[in-house]
Protein backbone atom coordinates (compact mmCIF):
# COMPACT_ATOMS: atom_id res chain seq x y z
CA UNK A 1 0.00 0.00 0.00
CA UNK A 2 1.22 3.35 -1.04
CA UNK A 3 1.09 6.33 1.34
CA UNK A 4 -0.36 9.73 0.11
CA UNK A 5 1.41 12.70 1.60
CA UNK A 6 -0.82 15.58 2.41
CA UNK A 7 -0.69 19.04 2.79
CA UNK A 8 -0.94 19.02 6.44
CA UNK A 9 1.97 15.90 6.47
CA UNK A 10 4.16 18.31 4.28
CA UNK A 11 3.57 21.02 6.67
CA UNK A 12 3.83 19.62 10.36
CA UNK A 13 7.41 18.20 8.48
CA UNK A 14 8.51 21.54 7.69
CA UNK A 15 7.53 22.62 11.08
CA UNK A 16 9.28 20.34 12.53
CA UNK A 17 12.40 20.80 10.83
CA UNK A 18 12.23 24.63 11.30
CA UNK A 19 12.05 24.22 14.73
CA UNK A 20 14.76 21.73 15.09
CA UNK A 21 16.76 24.60 13.45
CA UNK A 22 15.36 27.32 15.34
CA UNK A 23 16.51 25.47 18.43
CA UNK A 24 20.15 24.53 17.16
CA UNK A 25 20.61 28.07 15.79
CA UNK A 26 19.06 30.43 17.10
CA UNK A 27 17.54 29.19 20.94
CA UNK A 28 18.67 30.70 24.36
CA UNK A 29 22.37 29.48 24.63
CA UNK A 30 22.77 28.11 20.80
CA UNK A 31 25.45 30.12 19.71
CA UNK A 32 24.52 30.95 15.34
CA UNK A 33 27.46 29.97 13.09
CA UNK A 34 29.48 33.07 12.02
CA UNK A 35 27.56 35.39 9.56
CA UNK A 36 24.11 33.81 10.36
CA UNK A 37 23.21 36.17 12.84
CA UNK A 38 22.50 40.30 11.11
CA UNK A 39 25.64 40.97 9.01
CA UNK A 40 27.97 39.54 11.20
CA UNK A 41 30.95 38.00 9.45
CA UNK A 42 33.76 37.34 12.07
CA UNK A 43 33.51 35.91 15.90
CA UNK A 44 32.02 38.58 18.72
CA UNK A 45 34.05 39.53 21.06
CA UNK A 46 34.05 38.06 23.90
CA UNK A 47 31.95 39.08 27.02
CA UNK A 48 31.34 39.52 30.82
CA UNK A 49 28.65 36.65 31.66
CA UNK A 50 27.94 37.28 35.36
CA UNK A 51 25.18 39.32 36.23
CA UNK A 52 26.11 42.61 37.91
CA UNK A 53 24.84 43.16 41.61
CA UNK A 54 22.45 45.61 42.16
CA UNK A 55 22.93 49.17 43.52
CA UNK A 56 21.30 49.87 47.16
CA UNK A 57 18.75 52.09 47.52
CA UNK A 58 19.52 55.53 46.65
CA UNK A 59 18.11 58.62 47.74
CA UNK A 60 17.30 61.96 45.99
CA UNK A 61 20.68 63.05 43.60
CA UNK A 62 22.78 59.65 43.86
CA UNK A 63 23.45 57.67 41.74
CA UNK A 64 21.42 54.23 40.76
CA UNK A 65 20.94 51.49 38.29
CA UNK A 66 24.11 48.98 38.33
CA UNK A 67 27.36 49.18 37.40
CA UNK A 68 28.32 48.31 33.25
CA UNK A 69 30.04 45.20 32.64
CA UNK A 70 29.23 45.26 29.16
CA UNK A 71 32.39 47.12 28.19
CA UNK A 72 29.85 49.09 25.95
CA UNK A 73 30.14 53.31 26.08
CA UNK A 74 28.10 55.38 28.61
CA UNK A 75 24.73 57.77 28.31
CA UNK A 76 24.23 59.33 31.62
CA UNK A 77 20.14 59.71 32.13
CA UNK A 78 19.94 63.15 32.05
CA UNK A 79 21.74 62.55 28.15
CA UNK A 80 18.53 60.82 27.18
CA UNK A 81 15.83 62.59 25.04
CA UNK A 82 12.84 63.67 27.15
CA UNK A 83 10.92 60.38 25.63
CA UNK A 84 13.77 58.00 27.11
CA UNK A 85 13.31 59.77 30.38
CA UNK A 86 9.71 59.08 30.72
CA UNK A 87 10.37 55.52 29.06
CA UNK A 88 12.84 54.40 31.61
CA UNK A 89 10.38 55.84 34.43
CA UNK A 90 7.85 53.81 33.07
CA UNK A 91 9.94 50.72 33.52
CA UNK A 92 10.49 51.62 36.81
CA UNK A 93 6.95 52.31 38.17
CA UNK A 94 6.38 48.80 35.85
CA UNK A 95 3.71 50.63 33.49
CA UNK A 96 1.60 51.01 32.12
CA UNK A 97 3.31 51.44 28.72
CA UNK A 98 1.89 52.90 25.88
CA UNK A 99 3.08 50.48 22.86
CA UNK A 100 1.51 46.60 23.11
CA UNK A 101 5.39 45.37 22.26
CA UNK A 102 6.51 46.98 25.18
CA UNK A 103 8.06 44.69 28.09
CA UNK A 104 8.35 41.77 25.36
CA UNK A 105 11.52 39.73 25.59
CA UNK A 106 14.67 41.59 23.64
CA UNK A 107 16.41 38.26 22.22
CA UNK A 108 20.02 39.52 21.72
CA UNK A 109 20.50 38.27 18.07
CA UNK A 110 22.65 40.83 17.49
CA UNK A 111 24.74 39.67 20.52
CA UNK A 112 25.98 43.23 21.57
CA UNK A 113 24.60 43.09 24.96
CA UNK A 114 26.03 40.53 27.40
CA UNK A 115 24.81 37.35 26.80
CA UNK A 116 22.18 36.04 28.70
CA UNK A 117 20.02 32.88 28.96
CA UNK A 118 16.72 33.48 26.99
CA UNK A 119 14.50 35.78 28.11
CA UNK A 120 16.74 38.19 30.60
CA UNK A 121 16.16 41.39 28.48
CA UNK A 122 13.11 42.97 27.47
CA UNK A 123 12.63 45.55 25.64
CA UNK A 124 10.40 49.08 25.29
CA UNK A 125 9.99 51.53 22.97
CA UNK A 126 11.44 55.32 23.23
CA UNK A 127 8.62 57.06 20.70
CA UNK A 128 10.39 59.40 18.31
CA UNK A 129 9.22 62.66 17.60
CA UNK A 130 7.35 63.19 14.17
CA UNK A 131 7.22 59.00 13.34
CA UNK A 132 3.78 57.47 12.57
CA UNK A 133 5.29 53.74 14.23
CA UNK A 134 7.44 52.77 17.24
CA UNK A 135 10.55 54.27 15.50
CA UNK A 136 13.71 53.15 16.11
CA UNK A 137 14.72 53.88 19.59
CA UNK A 138 14.53 51.64 22.50
CA UNK A 139 15.49 50.55 26.40
CA UNK A 140 16.38 47.42 26.86
CA UNK A 141 16.47 46.27 30.34
CA UNK A 142 18.61 43.36 31.70
CA UNK A 143 16.65 41.63 34.74
CA UNK A 144 19.82 42.42 37.23
CA UNK A 145 18.71 46.33 36.48
CA UNK A 146 20.99 46.91 33.51
CA UNK A 147 19.57 49.04 31.29
CA UNK A 148 20.86 49.85 27.62
CA UNK A 149 19.86 52.72 25.10
CA UNK A 150 19.70 52.52 20.94
CA UNK A 151 18.85 55.02 18.95
CA UNK A 152 19.19 52.80 15.48
CA UNK A 153 17.00 49.79 16.18
CA UNK A 154 19.90 47.26 17.63
CA UNK A 155 22.73 48.56 15.39
CA UNK A 156 24.41 50.12 18.46
CA UNK A 157 24.03 50.19 22.47
CA UNK A 158 24.89 52.83 25.03
CA UNK A 159 25.12 51.49 29.01
CA UNK A 160 22.52 53.82 30.73
CA UNK A 161 24.11 55.31 33.90
CA UNK A 162 21.09 56.05 36.02
CA UNK A 163 20.54 58.71 38.46
CA UNK A 164 23.31 60.97 36.61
Amino acid sequence: MRRRWTIGTLLLGLAVAALAVFNLFIAPGGTPPIGVQGTTTSAPAARPTSAPAAAPPSSAGKVTGVPSVSGLSTIRESQLPAEGRRTLTLIRQGGPYPYPRDGVTFGNFERILPRKAGGYYKEYTVPTPGESDRGARRIVAGQAGDKYYTADHYVSFKFIAEGK
